[in-house]
């Protein structure tokens, strides 16, 4: 997504100067070579957790976009590094920005994550912003999403934004497909997906002077629209037909997917950002998977010849090949993750064959999650009571006895069904779902 970002920037250096953050290692050196000796370009080397990196990049800037830090499926193989790195970039980003005498004016436009609001199993698989946050079981990058959104959200910056970002459609998706988190994904779990090119155009498009005010100090879901919600089984067959392989019933077994504990939804709210932003671009999902088969190397054009039981042989080997692996479970005992991806042996056990699976899809309707407060109420009149039925709904309170009509930016005091006392913004709680 930072590449697409800078990609589509390329095209308007006519009215912007990028300054760019990027770590130091030989590939990057090589991929920047190109950018260094563009006028409008300035490159920073360092990281995010790099204090002093974070402040000279926020600097001269009008606006901060923080698309960076780590993601699957490294984040699954070091948690305690994910919520180190994607938490503390976020708090540096931060407080380089209260530092700065022009700190009302900068904004900070935030990528998060759909994997914040946790399982959205069938029928509930439609979702929209304000809905509760629980990131699945050992998702430490739903985890770390979350709590870096919430520092930004309660920050008492005057200009910032989150955008909730989904599964990405990029030319290195396949690269990914050897890897064991794939079988996290139910068969009928779903995901509204987005393009790369159409996530660069969204945060290109939030600097333009166009973007009204309205747009700031918000939570918005980034998803392709009504083409790119997919159920996993009908992506695991564009994937498959992209690289002319077999159908997924002759390279996989249904019973190597998990059945839960995945976070994919679509989105009831997802439009709402493209009617600001205009960032799409009307290419439908079918359409960006026959654009991107056209540009894949030359050795994807051999896959054809695998035989199917080859295939099939290597996707057991990867559904097993490690710790992440529903068959490395099974194999070695591991019952919390038995439990949480599958229910128990017993309920794994019982699953049916692919003949046995209804492939349909889920229903088109969204069934909506109720939020505990009047929600045609005008934002601008909102008042204490409000918070306090929002907290109720919660099974908690909002301690804090009074609040500032209208005013969801500052905190206040709540308090959790188990006693656990938090300041949050109304913001947060109310449009970010957060709570305790």
């Amino acid at each position: 997504m930072g590449s697409a970002t800078v990609r589509e920037f390329m095209q308007r250096l006519d009215r912007f100067q990028l300054t760019l953050l990027v770590r130091r290692s030989d590939k990057n050196r090589k991929l920047m070579q190109a950018y260094s000796r563009i006028p409008q370009v300035r490159i920073i080397w360092g990281d995010l957790l790099d204090e002093r990196a974070v402040a000279l990049g926020v600097e001269d800037a009008d606006y901060v976009l923080h698309i960076g830090g780590m993601v699957s499926p490294a984040c699954d193989y070091y948690p305690e590094q994910t919520l180190k790195t994607n938490v503390g970039a976020m708090r540096n980003i931060v407080e380089a920005v209260k530092r700065h005498p022009r700190r009302d004016e900068i904004a900070v436009a935030y990528v998060g994550s759909v994997a914040q609001y946790g399982p959205c199993d069938e029928p509930m698989h439609w979702g929209r912003c304000g809905d509760p946050l629980h990131p699945a079981k050992f998702d430490a990058y739903a985890a770390s999403k979350r709590d870096a959104e919430r520092i930004l959200s309660d920050s008492g910056l005057k200009k910032w934004v989150s955008l909730r970002q989904t599964g990405i459609l990029a030319s290195n998706l396949l690269t990914k497909a050897s890897d064991p988190i794939a079988f996290h994904v139910p068969i009928r779990g779903v995901l509204e997906w987005a393009s790369d090119t159409d996530s660069g155009r969204l945060m290109a498009n939030i600097c333009e002077d166009w973007i009204p005010d309205s747009f700031w100090c918000r939570f918005y879901n980034i998803g392709g629209g009504k083409s790119y919600r997919l159920t996993n089984y009908e992506f695991e067959c564009m994937v498959m037909d992209l690289l002319g392989c077999p159908k997924p019933e002759k390279a996989f077994d249904a019973r190597w997917f998990a059945t839960g504990n995945f976070h994919g939804m679509w989105y009831e709210d997802s439009d709402l950002l493209d009617e600001i932003t205009h960032f799409r671009s009307g290419e439908t999902c079918g359409e960006y998977f026959r654009r991107m088969k056209k540009g894949l190397p030359w050795f994807y054009r051999l896959a054809p010849l695998a035989p199917a039981f080859l295939i099939k042989g290597f996707m057991r080997w990867v559904a097993g090949r490690n710790y992440l692996a529903p068959l490395y479970w099974k194999k070695h005992g591991m019952k919390e993750r038995i439990d949480a991806h599958f229910g128990g042996v017993e309920k794994w056990d019982a699953l049916p064959d692919w003949s046995g699976w209804d492939l349909s899809r889920p229903s088109e309707t969204p069934i909506r999650r109720d939020h505990g407060y009047d929600e045609s109420k005008p934002e601008s009149e909102l008042d204490i009571d409000d918070m306090r039925r929002a907290a109720e709904f919660r099974g908690g309170r909002c301690v804090s006895p009074e609040m500032k009509r209208g005013d969801m930016l500052s905190l206040l005091e709540w308090e959790t069904a188990e006693g656990e006392r938090f300041t949050a913004s109304p913001a947060s709680v109310l449009l970010g779902g957060h709570w305790g």
